[in-house]
């Protein structure tokens, strides 16, 4: 299993704030995200598919 991403990180990979990731998790809006003892961690292929599932075709 590969290690998770903490917020921080997953707000600095897709160029956001971290309190627009905490939006995007309370509207499930955002990349998926698991809770351990509720703290958010993402899983790397989720952050990816997030970005895939956003492309737009021009």
């Amino acid at each position: 299993m590969k290690p998770l991403l903490k917020s921080r990180e997953v707000a600095a990979l897709l160029g956001v704030s971290e309190p627009t990731l905490s939006r995007w998790r309370t509207a499930h809006e955002g990349p998926p995200h698991v809770n351990l003892n509720g703290i958010p961690r993402y899983r790397s292929e989720d952050v990816e598919g997030f970005v895939n599932d956003r492309i737009q075709n021009r």
